[in-house]
This record gives structure tokens, C-alpha cells and sequence, in this order.
């Protein structure tokens, strides 16, 4: 398919290959690292060569393990197309590339092991499909494992051919030129042979159920609402569905943007979604991330929500306003070459009239309330929702337990477990005061504490970019905090009774006011010494840290927020976490301490495991100093 467009002296060209959806099984991961490999040099050139030719040539080329992707200045696309032609038929599938590939996609599965929107998004997919299912299953680091060299050179034979190839064209090129370039790089590519998958047929639950996923570092929960639903580009009905979704939950504009944001505030944004598929069933979800203290109240207001659209018809004002979002970018969309080819795409491998997208604007004006009524009837399943929490058990799960919904409990990978160990119960006398004097008395004592007027902590640890380095400086008054990298300053934090900012390089960017505001009360040599008598400071109940109990103390501020874990048996600190809201991104960081070692008659953590970005570094005391080694330079 070739769409000419001489406005401007550039071309790209995309190669997709329709094999429909694949399931990899215990091999999952082939496919990701099939994609990873191409590219990575061919039979007639190395990986360094033939990266050097591009960045000379100015082009950009990618691969996937389903097709490629160019563009590049109109006078060098002959060229740039035999690489990527090059690249996609006559690949080198090297020990030492996949090996490399393989650490890292491994590394980056382990990495995201906590990240509760990546464990959201997998088992979402495994409960609504079941892992059977190409769209239920996902990479973990066992099955990324289980891929062998010989596994990525059989998916390669397989499943890159041109049996289901189509090759988009577009920029300033001339038809003629196109296929004779084409016919000579892409003539020797071979067809293989005929896939035949049975894809498995996908149900919904009888009743609305709760599947709820414990994750204890969750400061928000994960809501997803769903069903399974058949819908394809062609079905009648289609148009009706996409109105409906609109109303409930495309945008910012919708239902449940308004019922849970603008009305009660239990979240930055709540939407919903449908989805298509001319092969496989598909979703309709309706989701947000919200406070962990209102997910039983959000669950019933998205219900409440998709219970009212199913009922009454929508308003006049609405179905105009959604019919005039479809229209409009539709018609943006219009303004793109790329739309063309993508439609006529669509209209090849979805089995679309050669009208349909001719047609597309007078459908969607057509669609009544009574349809929309209809379709959300049909495709919002009331009576078969998976409702999935993936949150903080301990303190979601009393509250769930009150709405009238079972619940069962999974695991991050999808497996069913027992309910979560909601910790034990703070016994009589234990108290916020309590806990933290413990700790004090196991560090040093009372007296030593109070007598301590200046700190100096100095941590180093090993990561992928080098020796990181972190340095602390405390006043009764004043802290700083200096992360550097092989031994170069990185970033520093800075905290006063009259200003917090940050350093990077020879800037100063000042935070905001609340960032003070909520720091201030934690100023001093010693966390736990400043937040003594804090009224603010909470002690909340016991949890497992390591296995171990800790006595559980929070600090709530306006935009940041702490939390620290305190041995049961011992006093001694075992982690702390912070939340920081940045404009209504919700950053999260922990810090567990261990390995407590005496300097001067106090203990200090031996070991800190930090976050560091996506990386968790292992660090360790490197000195430490009391009453010496600050001066008020450390704080400008």
C-alpha cells in the first residue's frame, strides 16, 4: 500500500506482519525476544555496521517480532529500505545478543515485580482470558528463562513470513519507483507455512465477584471493572458501543470522571474503555487508581454508574456531546497520512466493506439513545463483573468485606491464594510514644540521643550506572541529603525552618510551600526524637516487614507523607516509605535498614536497601560522624 505525500522530503514505510494473536506458554518472552534480536546486525553486516549506516544515513529502523519500521529523508529511502529489508530477511540470531537481550528482560521483569500497575495490567488479562489465552498469559522471569537460542530462531522460521505481510508505504515517493524497490528487496521472502490455532473461547463470571491482589507496598488501589465482550469494527451495533463508552467513561467530560473525581474525590481521574477484535473476545473495563481508605466506596459508585446507563437513557446534551468527539477526531485523524493507510489496512484484515470508513461519520451520527441503551445493556454486563482490586490488604480488605460480593484472592500471577495476613492486634498499652521510645532506648538511649547535636551519614552502594553514593547531614533544625554517582553530585535536598529546595548542578529549584510545611516537623538529629510528641504522628497497627512484625507509625502531611516500621521484638527500625504527591502523580519510595552497628555508643543501619528510579540498590555505612563535619555551608 503506497499513500504519495510531497509536502515533505521524507518517507517511512511499516511492515506488518497479521499473524493474529500468538500463545507462547513456557516459552513466554519468545516473542519480545525475537523482536529484541532483529535488528541486531545480518548475514552481510555487523550489529555496529549496520547501526553506524543508519545514523549516517539520518533514518530511524526498528523491528518487533511482527514486522519493522523506517523513515527517513525521501532521498535516501531506496537505501534505508534495503536495511530494513535487510535486517527483517537475513537476521542473525548470535549466542552473545540473546544472552544479553535475555539478562534484560529478565532484569526488567524482576524490576517491575512491585510495581502495582504492572502487576494490575497482567493479572487483569490472566483472570478475564485465563492464561491459556494469548491475551492472559505474560512474560515471568521462569518462562523468560525457559527461552532457549534455538526457541527465538523457531518463532523467527514460523511466524515471520510473508504469508499475512503488508507493507505501508508513505511520503514522497512515486508508485512506479515503490514497486520495483519493493519487488527487489522483498522478492527472495519466502512463505511459510499455514498457522492453524484454535484460539480458546472466553467466559465471564456468573455473579460479580471480587479478585483481589495483595500488595502490601500499595499506597493506592488498582480498580478494574470488567467483562469479556465479542465485539468487531462490523458488527451493527459497534458504533452504539463506542457512544456508550464515551458517555460512561472516555473522558474527562464522562460519568464516572465526574461521580468519582469531580463529585467525591476519591481520584485524579476514573475512565472506562472497550475494545474491538475481529478474532478473540475483548473488554469493556472501567477503571481508576483511588486512595486506599475509599476503595469500597468507589466500587459502589462505578456500579452505581454502570447500573444508571444500563437503566436510563442518556441525556440529548450527552449523546450530542460524545457523537461530537467521535466527529472531530475522525476528522483530525483525517489530517494524517498514515490514516489512509491504516484504514485500508483495517479494511484488509478486518474484512470491512470498501465503504466503511466512507460511512464511518453517518454511522455514528445515526446511533439513538435507544441504542446507546441497548449496546450498554449488551456489553456492560452487570450481572458478570470481575471486580479487581489490586491494593493493601490490610487496609482495604474490613471495608470490601461489607459490600455484598464475594471475594476471591489471587496472587501477582494469578493464582488463587488464601486471604492476606492482615496483621496482629497492637496489644494493650503499646502506644505511638511507646513504640518510639523503644527504638531510642535500643539505639543509644534517651540521654545520648538528646545529647546529640549534629549527624553525618555517608552510604555507598553498587548499580548499573556506577558506585551511587548517598550522604545525610542533620541539625536540630536543618537537613540535606546529597545522591551522587562515582563520586559526582547528582542531586541534593535541602530542608530549613524557612526553605526546602533542591540542588542540581549550581541550580536551585525552590518546592513548593507544603513541601515545608509537611517537612518542618521532622527536622532533627533524630526522625523519631522530632515526631515524639507530633499529634499528627500516628501509630496504626502491626505488619510484616521481612517476615518480621513492626509496629506501624504514620505521618500525614498535605502533599507528602511517611511511614515508618519498628521491630516488634527489638525497636529497631526496619523500614521507612514516603508518598509524594506531584500535582496528582502519586510518587512512592522505601527504605529498608538492617545490619545496625555501633558508632560512639549509637546504632546506625549497616545496610539500606533503597529505590533508586527502577532499580533497588543495596548500600552500606561507609562512616558516619557525631557532633563534627557540618557546617552551615551544607544547607545553602
Amino acid at each position: 500500500m503506497v499513500v504519495e505525500n510531497h509536502k515533505l522530503p521524507r518517507v517511512s514505510a511499516t511492515l506488518t506482519i497479521d499473524n493474529g494473536p500468538l500463545f507462547e506458554g513456557d516459552i513466554a518472552g519468545v516473542s519480545s525476544l525475537t523482536g529484541q534480536i532483529l535488528g541486531s546486525g545480518t548475514t552481510t553486516m555487523s550489529k555496529d555496521d549496520f547501526n553506524e549506516e543508519i545514523d549516517f544515513l539520518g533514518a530511524n529502523v526498528s523491528f518487533s517480532s511482527q514486522g519493522a519500521s523506517m523513515s527517513s529523508l525521501s532521498k535516501y529511502f531506496p537505501k534505508v529500505l534495503g536495511l530494513m529489508a535487510d535486517g527483517a530477511l537475513n537476521p542473525t540470531f548470535t549466542q552473545e545478543e540473546f544472552d544479553s537481550q535475555q539478562n534484560q528482560l529478565v532484569e526488567g521483569i524482576k524490576v517491575n515485580e512491585k510495581d502495582v500497575s504492572t502487576v494490575a495490567g497482567q493479572v487483569q488479562g490472566a483472570l478475564v482470558y485465563g492464561k491459556n489465552h494469548p491475551k492472559g498469559e505474560f512474560v515471568t522471569t521462569e518462562t523468560a528463562a525457559n527461552v532457549t537460542l534455538d526457541d527465538v530462531k523457531s518463532f523467527y522460521n514460523k511466524y515471520y513470513n510473508p504469508n499475512n505481510a503488508y507493507l505501508i508505504i508513505i511520503g514522497d515517493v512515486n508508485f512506479n519507483d515503490v514497486k520495483s524497490l519493493v519487488t527487489s528487496n522483498f522478492s527472495k521472502w519466502k512463505k511459510g507455512e499455514t498457522i492453524n490455532y484454535t484460539i480458546p473461547k472466553v467466559t465471564n463470571v456468573t455473579q460479580p465477584e471480587i479478585n483481589f491482589i495483595d500488595m502490601p507496598n500499595a499506597v493506592q488501589s488498582n480498580i478494574s471493572i470488567t467483562n469479556s465482550v465479542n465485539l468487531k469494527k462490523a458488527d451493527p451495533d459497534y458504533y452504539a458501543a463506542l457512544l456508550a463508552n464515551r458517555i460512561l467513561g472516555g473522558g474527562g467530560d464522562a460519568r464516572l470522571y465526574n461521580n468519582l473525581r469531580e463529585t467525591n474525590g476519591f481520584t485524579y481521574g476514573a475512565y472506562s474503555s472497550i475494545g474491538n477484535d475481529h478474532e478473540t473476545a475483548t473488554r469493556f473495563n472501567a477503571f481508576a487508581k483511588v486512595r486506599n481508605e475509599v476503595t469500597d466506596s468507589s466500587v459502589v459508585e462505578f456500579l452505581k454508574e454502570i447500573k444508571r446507563i444500563r437503566m436510563d437513557l442518556v441525556s440529548d446534551a450527552e449523546l450530542k456531546q460524545a457523537k461530537a468527539a467521535y466527529v472531530g477526531s475522525f476528522v483530525r485523524a483525517l489530517e494524517q497520512p498514515s490514516t489512509a493507510a491504516r484504514y485500508a489496512l483495517n479494511i484488509e484484515t478486518e474484512d470491512l466493506p470498501a465503504d466503511y470508513y466512507e460511512d464511518y461519520l453517518k454511522n455514528i451520527n445515526a446511533v439513538s439513545a435507544e441504542q446507546v441503551k441497548a449496546a450498554a445493556n449488551k456489553f456492560f454486563k452487570e450481572d458478570n463483573l470481575r471486580i479487581i482490586i489490586v491494593g493493601k490488604g490490610k487496609d482495604v480488605i474490613p471495608a470490601l468485606e461489607k459490600l455484598p460480593y464475594s471475594i476471591n484472592y489471587f496472587d501477582k500471577e494469578g493464582n488463587p491464594t488464601e486471604k492476606p495476613d492482615l496483621g496482629s492486634k497492637i496489644a494493650d498499652g503499646v502506644t505511638m510514644n511507646s513504640v518510639l521510645q523503644k527504638y531510642i532506648e535500643a539505639i543509644g538511649g534517651i540521654d545520648k540521643i538528646k545529647a546529640v547535636r549534629s549527624i553525618v551519614t555517608s552510604y555507598e552502594g553498587s548499580s548499573p550506572m556506577g558506585t551511587i553514593g548517598m550522604v545525610e547531614k542533620r541539625l536540630n533544625d536543618k537537613f540535606a541529603q546529597v545522591t551522587s554517582v562515582n563520586g559526582n553530585p547528582m542531586m541534593g535536598i535541602i530542608a530549613t525552618q524557612t526553605e526546602m529546595f533542591m540542588k542540581q548542578g549550581g541550580n536551585k529549584i525552590p518546592l513548593p510551600p507544603t513541601f515545608l510545611e509537611d517537612t518542618k516537623p521532622t527536622l532533627g538529629t533524630f526522625y523519631e526524637l522530632a515526631i515524639l510528641n507530633n499529634p499528627s504522628a500516628k501509630l496504626v497497627g502491626i505488619e510484616k516487614v521481612d517476615g518480621k512484625d513492626a509496629y506501624k507509625i504514620e505521618l500525614k502531611g498535605n502533599a507528602m507523607s511517611a511511614a515508618s516500621f519498628y521491630d516488634v521484638e527489638t525497636g529497631l527500625k526496619l523500614k521507612e516509605t514516603s508518598e509524594i504527591d506531584m500535582g496528582g502523580q502519586i510518587q512512592t519510595s522505601e527504605v529498608n535498614f538492617s545490619d545496625y552497628k555501633d558508632v560512639n555508643g549509637i546504632l546506625f543501619a549497616n545496610k539500606k536497601s533503597t529505590e533508586l528510579g527502577p532499580q533497588v540498590v543495596e548500600m552500606f555505612l561507609k562512616e558516619a560522624f557525631i557532633d563534627t563535619g557540618v557546617t552551615d555551608a551544607d544547607f545553602e
